[in-house]
């Protein structure tokens, strides 16, 4: 069985598939290490450096919600045939099979995984998510920037992973306790 888990940065992806990983015995891969190296690719290195090669703050603050949200539809699109190389390499494995990643947004699982589970982790507040990106930082060396970062993904991209998983009738989640639970009780 194969096991999407996606949404915002600092949503709690890795801690929840670690988690499962551990406790239940499953195979969890972190398809965002797979971008390291599709940097230099030169089908995908545009798609996985498109943030890097823009000014972060003026990004950010002149962008519009809409734009950003496309962008990472964009990217995700991009680099979506090489994290379904990934994937499909694992076709034939029988254990529970985690895949997490920033990228793996529904529509895309739905159409070429229409068999598999997802789940969608929103975070709970941009408190709890601007906490967790200081902690570990997606792109910004200064707190002023990582706290557009959280306000970005908490203000826009989280209303946007939210709408995905409604139109495909999947489970989303602000806390990881919840997840868990759902898992414990509708997966394992």
């Amino acid at each position: 069985m194969k096991l999407f888990i996606t949404g915002i940065p600092t949503g709690g992806k890795s801690y929840l598939s670690k988690r499962i990983e551990k406790d239940f015995g499953a195979k969890h891969i972190e398809l965002d290490d797979l971008r390291e190296d599709l940097i230099a690719h030169p089908r995908y290195g545009k798609y996985v450096s498109f943030y890097y090669n823009k000014d972060e703050k003026t990004y950010l603050e002149n962008t519009s919600s809409e734009d950003k949200w496309k962008d990472l539809i964009k990217q995700s699109e991009g680099i979506w045939p090489a994290l379904k190389e990934e994937i499909e390499k694992h076709n034939d494995k029988e254990e529970l099979i985690i895949f997490e990643s920033v990228n793996l947004l529904p529509h895309l699982i739905q159409r070429d995984f229409p068999d598999s589970k997802q789940m969608v982790l929103i975070g709970e507040s941009l408190e709890s998510t601007f906490d967790r990106n200081k902690k570990s930082p997606r792109w910004g060396d200064t707190e002023e920037l990582q706290k557009l970062e959280a306000d970005n993904f908490f203000n826009v991209e989280r209303s946007k992973y939210k709408e995905e998983a409604e139109k495909y009738n999947l489970p989303f989640f602000e806390t990881i306790d919840d997840a868990l639970n759902y898992v414990i009780n509708n997966l394992i």
